[in-house]
């Protein structure tokens, strides 16, 4: 009897397990990226799982200082906010190559974060986007690169642009400081 007990409580386990999100499953502090803006910071778990190369370019960015007073230039309500652009403009990225794509299956929900790019799928490069809402219209054509595990309150607070203007922001929000764990610089 206590072998049944104990086999229910491992399936019960295992079963709560697969139904969390893999982001939330374990906390990777070497992949826990965070931005701090003047209401509060986001954390992101990065899914080096699922697109190695574009984690990598990120977090490499983050500790150069790259994101340090960027602003959030393309804000969408019900959409996402899109940032990564040191022009503020849009049509910027840092002087790295552009990065092949690296779609998965991972559904675009709310708190999913992508990466931004032209219309050539092999063009991301610095510039990327946090989901307001759910978009899985997306699936499949953006490079999935984390999800938000704290701060969707402050995301939310992002100053939306004018939707006549594909979302483009009057004086936006900025990221004041991006980090990536506990690293300070």
């Amino acid at each position: 009897m206590k072998i049944f007990a104990s086999l229910g409580l491992a399936v019960s386990l295992a079963a709560t397990a697969f139904a969390m999100p893999a982001s939330a499953q374990s906390s990777d502090p070497d992949n826990m990226l965070v931005i701090t803006t003047k209401n509060g910071d986001i954390d992101i778990q990065l899914r080096p799982d699922l697109a190695p190369s574009h984690v990598e370019r990120i977090k490499e960015l983050a500790k150069e200082g790259f994101y340090d007073g960027v602003v959030f230039h393309r804000v969408i309500e019900g959409f996402m906010a899109q940032t990564g652009d040191p022009t503020g403009t849009g049509m910027g990225g840092s002087d790295k190559p552009d990065l092949k794509a690296e779609f998965s299956d991972e559904t675009f929900d709310r708190g999913t974060v992508g990466m931004a790019r032209s219309q050539d799928p092999n063009s991301a490069n610095s510039q990327f986007f946090i989901m307001l809402a759910d978009g899985d219209f997306l699936d499949g054509q953006y490079t999935v690169v984390g999800d938000v595990v704290s701060g969707m309150e402050t995301v939310d607070a992002i100053k939306k642009g004018d939707p006549a203007q594909n979302g483009s922001v009057d004086e936006p929000d900025a990221m004041v400081k991006v980090t990536v764990g506990g690293d300070a610089g």
